[in-house]
């Protein structure tokens, strides 16, 4: 695949980004493009590995390796190198419904799983894969591709994002009737709400959600069924259901204190903002600001820089991000071999802002808040912290433990949760009489996605709990097979 010797002759090379004290007056997407000779080169680094982990797509020590839609990378780099775009993104398509999303914003586990990457910097993967579905939209290969003929069968898709949307997607693509329930006032799940305009822009989002509507796929939104639509009317009039709800209860910080104003849940915050941008183009004042404000952001995962970077392009006065965890290493450590996903040190498009303004990676590790401390408004004014280390424990599992001596307060006007999430909210569960496992999530049978309601099928975090838009989408994509094989009584979607 790709040059037999490019590996060798070529150095991994990503495109640059935007200056980071450039890209936060703005609100546009922050990564620059490798011209066409550059990615056909990067395609070229592609090695005739023999056994491509890149897309084994599985688990390891509870951790993704390899990609979840077990994208036929090796093709499409070769592709690429040869300079056949046009057949890479047929390639692309035929895994992956929706490849502009996760080449923007999946973590890469591809890459993490990469053979070269056992002694090289691995292939660019994620980068190739982007560009070759942007040129896919750029030279109109990409248009709408409705079914020649429709079963008569109706699905109802409850949740549009990821999940929903490629469950959708497929289940249409299979000639069935589907139509997508969304509560918020647009569709995209997270996609549209949970991700900031700079990491996903969200005419990229639109522009797919209208496709899906010209091959058939009927959306409705400000809808929330169980509450605004009746469950067991929605089951006299479809076939089918499948939940995609997502996991979106958040984890909370029940300390003394957390009941003061200015403390938020991460997505509160986020849709609000994107919200705002999208209605009013930022000129309108009902959203959450962290203007001026003293901001800390309580969670180090994606959620939590993306609080960071949208504070950011708020100019707010201070920002500090708190990490319950240790720093990782800068190099893989010997318990976390290849091709597991590599724990290692990185700074996000957010810590990167906020080192170039404020002279230093906002992140503080192995700390612990205890309390919040407010004025006589009731408003939120500083928080309590004290450091950890992690200890194991007689159980030999590991716990953090207080470091006596190490408190400290912190000013602060706008506090930030993104802890996680412990799984889906409790309406629709109560409204079809859904089973939960033991993590609170939706239980199926093993395989088949079924619940234990007969025609009702359940797909993405709202089942696996909260993980990576490119598992959100093989959920949707399998799921959206079950639901096809019960309604047909076989299957042809892959």
């Amino acid at each position: 695949m790709g040059k037999s010797t490019g590996f060798m002759e070529f150095q991994r090379e990503l495109p640059g980004d935007r200056s980071p004290l450039e890209r936060v007056l703005d609100w546009q997407e922050f990564h620059e493009h490798l011209p066409t000779h550059k990615l056909q080169e990067q395609g070229g680094r592609c090695m005739d590995c023999g056994v491509p982990f890149c897309h084994t797509g599985t688990l390891l020590s509870g951790m993704a390796s390899g990609c979840p839609v077990n994208n036929l990378i090796p093709e499409w780099n070769d592709l690429v190198f040869r300079g056949l775009w046009k057949e890479a993104l047929e390639r692309l398509h035929k895994t992956n419904n929706f490849p502009e999303f996760t080449g923007r914003v999946c973590p890469a586990p591809c890459e993490g799983a990469c053979v070269l990457g056992i002694i090289d910097p691995p292939v660019t993967i994620k980068n190739i894969e982007c560009a070759i579905v942007d040129k896919g939209f750029e030279q109109g290969w990409i248009v709408a591709q409705p079914p020649t003929q429709r079963t008569g069968k109706k699905v109802a898709v409850i949740g549009s994002g990821p999940s929903g949307l490629a469950c959708a997607a497929q289940l249409n693509r299979a000639g069935h009737l589907v139509t997508v329930y969304e509560r918020a006032d647009r569709i995209g799940g997270l996609l549209m709400y949970g991700i900031p305009n700079m990491k996903l822009d969200k005419t990229i989002v639109q522009r797919r959600i209208d496709l899906l509507a010209q091959e058939g796929v009927v959306f409705i939104t400000n809808t929330a069924v169980g509450i605004d639509l009746s469950v067991s009317k929605l089951r006299e009039d479809v076939d089918a259901i499948v939940l995609c709800c997502g996991a979106t209860k958040p984890r909370d910080l029940l300390i003394p204190g957390r009941d003061l104003k200015g403390i938020h849940f991460a997505m509160e915050f986020l849709h609000a903002n994107t919200q705002r941008l999208l209605d009013s183009d930022v000129k309108n004042s009902a959203y959450i600001s962290a203007t001026d404000k003293n901001v800390v952001v309580i969670g180090g995962g994606d959620t939590g820089t993306d609080c960071v970077g949208t504070s950011m392009r708020h100019q707010c006065k201070s920002l500090t991000q708190f990490e319950l965890l240790p720093q990782p290493s800068d190099v893989r450590q010997s318990d976390n071999p290849w091709p597991e996903w590599p724990k290692v040190y990185r700074i996000d498009y957010g810590q990167q802002e906020a080192a170039a303004h404020f002279g230093a990676d906002p992140r503080t590790y192995l700390i612990m808040t205890e309390k919040f401390e407010g004025d006589k408004n009731g408003n939120v004014t500083k928080l309590h912290t004290i450091d950890v280390e992690w200890v194991v424990g007689d159980n030999g599992g590991f716990s953090p433990q207080k470091i006596a001596g190490t408190e400290k307060v912190w000013p602060a006007d706008l506090v930030l949760l993104a802890m996680g999430f412990v799984g889906p909210e409790d309406a629709i569960f109560e409204a079809l009489g859904i089973e939960r496992d033991v993590r609170s999530n939706a239980k199926t049978d093993e395989g088949s996605y079924r619940t234990n309601v007969d025609g009702v099928f359940a797909a993405g975090d709202m089942r696996r709990g909260q993980s990576l838009v490119v598992w959100a989408i093989n959920e949707g994509r399998a799921s959206a097979r079950e639901c096809d094989r019960y309604l047909m009584g076989t299957t042809r979607l892959p």
